[in-house]
């Protein structure tokens, strides 16, 4: 589908809206791909105003869940703090399926290592590992 290429040290919080915006996911009749998704599960790096208000702009169902600082600044503001975050723990457990999957794509020695100089290369080397992956029978 998508992924982006950073350096280690940058969070992948700052990542999740561009990566949506390249979304593309072709149908199976004809007409125009999807550009977005039914649901979005994110932990609780992806909790940010910028992230849940493009994510409601674009009327993204989401459960992400909220930091315990994000919790206590809202109740101490009281009712100018806004109503709590929707939140479906039965989802949010089903989180797990990323990670597995992210941590099968670093079992790709290529990938786990970034031997790669070249950001485009490893790039290239991520979408081959992902692609095995999802032919993977």
């Amino acid at each position: 589908m998508a992924f982006s290429i950073t350096p280690g040290q940058l969070d992948d919080a700052p990542q999740l809206v561009p990566v949506l915006e390249r979304l593309s996911v072709p149908r199976l009749t004809t007409g125009r791909p999807r550009t977005r998704p039914d649901h979005l599960s994110g932990d609780k790096a992806c909790s940010s105003r910028r992230n849940r208000s493009y994510l409601r702009r674009c009327q993204i169902k989401h459960t992400i869940a909220e930091p315990r600082s994000e919790r206590a600044n809202r109740q101490r503001r009281g009712r100018g703090g806004g109503r709590p975050v929707g939140f479906d723990k039965v989802i949010y457990k089903r989180r797990n399926e990323v990670e597995h999957t992210i941590n099968s794509l670093k079992n790709f020695r290529a990938v786990a290592t970034r031997y790669d100089k070249r950001a485009y290369v490893f790039h290239g080397t991520v979408a081959l590992a992902a692609i095995r992956l999802w032919l993977r029978p």
